[in-house]
């Protein structure tokens, strides 16, 4: 999971360039951007932990 991703304009963090590096170092393994704080991916992150843990859950 990449957290905090609404700050990458402010350190100067291509999001583009971050996401293909994350599929590039996670070979096909899942992954997450994510803003917590605005709530952007969190629906992406409970789903992926419910798949991973073989959990039903309801959004």
């Amino acid at each position: 999971m990449v957290n905090k991703t609404d700050l990458a304009p402010y350190v100067g963090v291509d999001l583009a360039l971050l996401e293909a590096d994350a599929v590039r170092a996670r070979a096909g393994k899942p992954f997450v951007l994510a803003d917590l704080r605005s709530g952007k991916g969190l629906a992406d992150i409970v789903r992926l932990l419910a798949d991973l843990g073989g959990l039903d859950v309801t959004l």
